[in-house]
C-alpha cells in the first residue's frame, strides 16, 4: 500500500461522500418539494446535512476556540495564540492573556501526535488557563510538511521536546497526555545528562504506555501481534499531489480515523442514525453534544511514517524505555539522572488504552529521584480521555496536579518540603 494511488483512493473516497451528502442536502431544498411534503425527502435533507460535515472534518484542523477569558478582575480578555518556537514538524505554542499579570505556574502541555491535533486537549487547557501561563506543543500534519524537511521519528521528537524545554527555561512545569509519555521521560533523562540547569521543575506523566507490558490492553497485543513487515506495507502510505507533502511517507489520518471506529464501530453507527433523527427534528445545532464531539473525533491528521513504526518498534515491541534501553543520537539515555525533577503518574482505573501500571513504571525508572519527589494516583472509574479532558479531570486530578506542582514550587530536592511517596499500585 505504499503508493501514492492508495493514498489518493482514499481521499477521493472522502471528497465523494461530502459531496454525495452536500448534493442530498441541495436537492431536498428545492422549493418545489414544499408543495408535497414527503417523510423521504426530510430523511434525505437530513442524511446529506449530517454526511457532508461528517466528511468535510475529516481534513479541517479544529480551531481552538478559545477567544477570550474572564479573570479576577471580572473582565473578558482577549486571548492570543503566540507561536513561541516555530519547527518544521511541530511549534511551540503561548495562550497569552492580554492584560493580566503573568502567572507564577508556567506549564507546558505536551500533547499527543497520535492521530488528533493538539486541539484535543482544548477543554485542558481552559481549565488551566484559570491560574496558570499555558504553553503547548502543537504537531503538524505530515501531509503539510515537504519530504525536503527530512525525517521525524521518536528520537527527533524528544529532541523538539528538549528544545521547548530548554526555552521555556528551569521554572517549567511539563504535563505529558498519553502517547508523549514515555519520550517526555526521555527527553527529561536527557536534558539532566546534557544540561542539569535547563531540566523542568515537576513533570505529571497522565495516562502513557512507558511499560507497556505491565497491563496488557488490545493496543499493546496489537503491537505484539503483528510484524513490522506487516505494519509498514499495510498501514504507510505516500501522500498524494493534493497536498505540500506529496510523496512523504506517512501513517494516513483517514486509515487510523477507521481503525478508531472500528474498535466501536456500533455506537458510532447508533449516533449518527441518532443524529439524522435529531436533525429531522430540528433539534440538532452547530454546538450539540453530537457536533462537538465529532467536529474534534473526525479531524486526524497524517503521522509521519517513520514516528508511527519506531514508536511500535521501540516503545511496544522492544519497550526500549521500560528496559532503560533508549537511544538518542546514538547516546544512551538514562532514566536514572533524573535526581531534581518531581515525577508524578496519573492513570484511570478503568483505561482500556493506557491501563492502569503502564504510566507508574516512570516512577520505577527514577532511581536517582529521591521518594518524597514520587507521587501517583489512579483515578476511580475513570477511563482514558476522562483523566485529562472530563470530570474527573475537572473535579479531582487537576487540583492534584497544581498541589503536586505548588509542593515542588522551588529549591533543590534537599531544600523542599519532604513528603512521603504516594506510589500506590495500579
Amino acid at each position: 500500500m505504499r503508493y501514492m494511488m492508495t493514498y489518493d483512493l482514499m481521499e477521493t473516497f472522502r471528497n465523494t461522500n461530502q459531496w454525495l451528502g452536500a448534493t442530498a442536502r441541495t436537492m431536498a431544498s428545492y422549493p418545489a418539494w414544499a408543495m408535497m411534503p414527503n417523510p423521504a425527502v426530510q430523511w434525505m435533507a437530513a442524511w446529506g446535512e449530517v454526511t457532508e460535515r461528517t466528511f468535510e472534518r475529516m481534513i479541517v484542523k479544529p480551531d481552538w476556540g478559545i477567544r477570550t477569558f474572564t479573570c479576577e478582575d471580572g473582565k473578558d480578555h482577549l486571548v492570543e495564540i503566540k507561536t513561541i518556537v516555530e519547527r518544521p514538524f511541530g511549534d511551540l505554542i503561548h495562550f497569552n492573556v492580554a492584560g493580566r499579570k503573568e502567572q507564577p505556574r508556567k506549564i507546558l502541555l505536551v500533547a499527543p501526535m497520535s492521530g488528533h491535533y493538539a486541539t484535543l486537549l482544548r477543554s485542558t487547557v481552559k481549565s488551566l488557563l484559570v491560574n496558570c501561563e499555558v504553553y503547548v506543543t502543537d504537531w503538524h500534519n505530515a501531509r503539510d510538511i515537504p519530504v525536503s524537511a527530512g525525517k521525524f521519528d521518536v528520537e527527533d521528537y524528544t529532541l523538539y521536546l528538549m528544545e521547548f524545554m530548554r526555552h521555556l527555561g528551569p521554572d517549567t512545569n511539563v504535563v505529558a497526555v498519553c502517547q508523549p509519555v514515555p519520550l517526555t521521560l526521555a527527553a527529561t533523562a536527557y536534558l539532566a545528562e546534557l544540561d542539569p540547569d535547563a531540566q523542568p521543575r515537576t513533570l505529571t506523566l497522565i495516562g502513557g504506555p512507558v511499560d507497556p507490558d505491565a497491563t496488557p490492553t488490545d493496543v499493546t497485543d496489537f503491537g505484539r501481534r503483528v510484524t513490522m513487515g506487516q505494519l509498514e506495507e499495510t498501514m504507510i502510505q505516500r501522500v498524494g499531489f493534493k497536498y505540500k507533502g506529496v510523496g512523504r511517507m506517512v501513517y494516513p489520518g483517514l486509515l487510523q480515523l477507521a481503525s478508531f471506529i472500528s474498535m466501536n464501530g456500533d455506537r458510532h453507527l447508533n449516533a449518527f442514525s441518532n443524529q439524522i433523527q435529531n436533525v429531522i427534528r430540528g433539534e440538532a445545532s452547530d454546538h450539540d453534544p453530537h457536533n462537538r464531539f465529532y467536529d474534534e473525533y473526525l479531524a486526524v491528521m497524517d503521522m509521519p511514517a517513520e514516528f508511527y513504526l519506531s514508536t511500535v518498534d521501540r516503545i511496544f515491541k522492544k519497550r526500549e524505555i521500560a528496559k532503560n534501553e533508549f537511544v538518542v543520537a546514538g547516546h544512551k539515555v538514562d532514566m536514572g539522572a533524573i535526581t531534581n525533577v518531581a515525577v508524578k503518574t496519573v492513570e484511570g482505573a478503568n483505561d482500556d488504552i493506557s491501563a492502569p501500571g503502564q504510566c507508574i513504571a516512570a516512577l520505577g525508572l527514577c532511581t536517582g529521584l529521591p521518594d518524597h519527589m514520587k507521587a501517583s494516583h489512579v483515578e476511580p472509574g475513570a477511563g482514558h480521555y476522562g483523566i485529562f479532558a472530563g470530570k474527573s479531570w475537572r473535579n479531582n486530578i487537576r487540583p492534584l496536579v497544581l498541589d503536586f506542582i505548588d509542593s515542588n514550587a522551588g529549591g533543590s530536592s534537599k531544600t523542599r518540603k519532604a513528603k512521603p511517596a504516594n506510589t500506590n499500585a495500579a
